[in-house]
């Protein structure tokens, strides 16, 4: 099976049907969505697009994307575009294999194939018996498509996995950022070509660019032989591989051994008449050092140390919110350390900018960019251990260059406002529930990820007041004095109604009438300004210019 030419990825036309189509498909405006039958697939497989589009199509400036932008090619332009790298995605046969390792490895033990999955239990799990929550067996068999698929997720977020199993070439469990057109009846070109940049900016210092071949080992690990890491001066530098390679990384070894033997795939569910049951795998592979940076994923640097490699983001417990927004959207390499992914940080300073002048200029442009969503999606890893799989989508506003500084100081005003507020009603609600709360263990980190629930319609509404306010303005405004305080109403508001919702809800013959009472009392004297403790809240009234005097809009009932 060849990945260029066969009809084996599932995608969703306007009618709402799935159809099973080549990647060429991606240029039918008729097709408006991938659809596959897992989470971590459907994120690779656009991983696996975006990789192909900036591969086998690369803008050589921003005039050029947006010529394809407007003018997209037709499915027959893209296959006589994919022509030429056809050779490099055979995924079967006795030449180079997609992602797989040349040598057939004959000389390892042969392993089931769910352990291509990362959610699957490891050999440590099934020996001692500690696979509770996902369980073993239940992928014994894969169609060719899930098989391809499963291997690509595999390589592009390779967990750590013990000695000499590498990880990935962003760490494991690495985080994932594209920019997503705000319209669901968008074409899925419109999705992909969004997240595509210019050779340019993929091109780091080391390195130069050469014309993408499917014969460049330093684009495709597999057409050649392992770089074997078994021994330290073999690891795989940024300096010493193509601009493009990140999206074709390649850390483990694989093989996978085809059957011609009709069954049932245990991951789409389809009847199939040729499956990949068992593969083998060997330690060794390649082993990526130094600074790489992949341009669909965030980073964070420490300013204190601008020698050491950035690392990217991973998935955290407690998923992802508001509060991560600006470290995910916006650059700030001189603060917190924050670098956006390329393709996030392209979109905000300079394509939207683009776009708008070829608009202003007469272009009869659609209006992809002006409304745009950022989709963050990814593993959260305890080493080798995913502990979930988190994806969320949040409005991606984009206001221009000069003004991405305030921004980024306003939005971060604002959020840690609210990680003070958040951190008060989990220490008041822990004294309402607890006669000595400093004694109390647990995790209480469910409090917290109900009150970022609770506002992140209000701080979305606040950024969406940021970008009017900026867009209109030249010089240096001041924080909005309005936006400001509406902050702080819903803050209160929503950290009284968790706090009430929350301080009776456990057993009552273990409640506390007065204990709650006191905690409430508390909590409010903070929110208002008038605790010791409260210096926060003061402090963020006097920088936005308004009062806390004014009696918030809030419940004032007691707990009686």
């Amino acid at each position: 099976m060849n990945l260029m030419t066969a009809c084996w990825l599932p995608f969703r036309n306007r009618n709402g049907a799935i159809v099973y189509l080549p990647p060429t498909a991606v240029a039918d405006p008729d097709i408006i969505d991938l659809a596959l039958p897992r989470a971590d697939f459907q994120g690779a497989a656009y991983q696996f697009l975006i990789g192909l589009l900036q591969t086998t199509l690369p803008p050589q400036d921003h005039g050029d994307w947006v010529d394809r932008l407007l003018e997209p090619p037709g499915v027959d332009e893209l296959q006589t575009v994919f022509a030429p790298f056809v050779d490099a995605f055979e995924l079967d046969g006795e030449g180079p294999r997609f992602m797989q390792d040349l040598d057939p490895l004959d000389d390892v033990k042969e392993a089931t194939v769910s352990g291509l999955l990362i959610d699957a239990p490891g050999a440590n799990g099934i020996k001692n018996n500690t696979d509770v929550f996902v369980k073993r067996g239940c992928v014994e068999a894969m169609c060719e498509d899930c098989a391809a698929l499963a291997l690509f997720t595999m390589q592009i977020n390779a967990p750590a996995g013990g000695a000499g199993i590498r990880v990935g070439l962003r760490g494991g469990g690495p985080l994932t950022t594209l920019v997503m057109p705000e319209s669901n009846a968008a074409s899925l070109w419109s999705r992909l070509w969004g997240n595509v940049v210019t050779t340019e900016s993929l091109t780091r210092s080391g390195q130069s660019w050469t014309e993408p071949r499917a014969d460049d080992e330093s684009l495709f690990l597999w057409i050649a032989p392992t770089r074997v890491s078994d021994r330290k001066g073999t690891e795989v530098f940024p300096e010493g591989m193509h601009p493009l390679h990140p999206y074709w990384s390649m850390p483990r070894r694989f093989r996978l051994l085809f059957e011609d033997e009709a069954c049932r795939c245990d991951v789409c569910g389809r009847e199939v008449s040729r499956a990949v049951r068992r593969v083998r795998s060997k330690k060794q592979g390649a082993n990526y050092g130094g600074p790489w940076l992949h341009p669909l994923t965030p980073y964070r640097r420490d300013p204190k140390k601008p020698n050491e490699p950035p690392l990217s983001t991973k998935g955290q417990p407690g998923g992802l919110g508001y509060q991560h927004w600006s470290n995910l959207v916006l650059n700030d390499t001189d603060g917190s350390g924050a670098l956006p992914a390329l393709v996030v940080n392209d979109h905000v300073s300079q394509k939207v900018q683009i776009v708008e002048g070829e608009r202003d200029a007469g272009e009869e442009v659609a209006a992809l960019l002006k409304h745009a969503r950022l989709w963050a999606f990814g593993y959260d890893m305890d080493n080798m251990k995913p502990r979930g799989w988190y994806s969320v989508e949040m409005p991606l506003v984009a206001v221009p260059p000069a003004q991405q500084d305030r921004l980024r100081a306003w939005v971060q005003r604002f959020i840690d406002l609210a990680r003070q507020v958040a951190w008060m009603v989990r220490n008041q609600i822990k004294n309402a529930w607890f006669d000595r709360p400093a004694e109390a263990k647990g995790d209480m980190s469910h409090i917290d990820m109900a009150f970022y629930d609770a506002t992140q319609g209000d701080f979305f509404n606040a950024l969406q007041s940021f970008k009017e306010v900026l867009l209109v303005s030249h010089d240096s405004p001041t924080l909005p004095a309005e936006v400001a305080e509406s902050w702080y109403r819903a803050l209160y508001r929503k950290a009284m109604a968790l706090f009430e919702e929350q301080a009776l809800s456990g057993a009552l013959e273990a409640a506390d009438l007065q204990r709650a009472t006191a905690a409430r009392r508390q909590l409010q004297s903070f929110l208002v300004g008038r605790s010791k403790g409260s210096k926060v809240i003061r402090q963020f009234a006097e920088t936005g210019g308004f009062s806390l005097t004014a009696k918030p809009a809030a419940t004032e009932e007691r707990i009686s």
